[in-house]
């Protein structure tokens, strides 16, 4: 498993519940990908940044599902251009579903 996490500036004017509204518009894109397993949003309204902790099968797939065309979106919604690190994902502890993932 792969964890990508993508990264953004925010409009400084840019409130709380618009940043929400906006998340809320793209939750049915994430729920058709079937290499992503989990996604969380991030948001600090001290720094400004929003973004994402993803967690996928694999890093194709995060990059793919993050292309040049997805960049220019996000940029467009959110006011910059998003960054990205990768790090693999050997367990995942998830608490909820009493599961460990490998």
């Amino acid at each position: 498993m792969i964890t990508e996490i993508v990264s953004f500036d925010l409009p400084a004017d840019m409130p709380r519940d618009t940043v929400l509204a906006l998340f809320e518009k793209t939750v049915a894109r994430w729920q058709d990908y079937p290499d992503l397993i989990r996604k969380q949003y991030l948001y600090d309204p001290a720094t400004n940044r929003g973004g994402g902790i993803y967690l996928w099968t694999n890093r194709a797939a995060a990059e793919a599902a993050h292309d040049s065309a997805w960049c220019d979106m996000a940029e467009t919604l959110y006011g910059s251009r998003p960054t990205f690190a990768y790090f693999e994902t050997p367990l995942v502890v998830d608490n909820r579903a009493c599961e460990i993932l490998r």
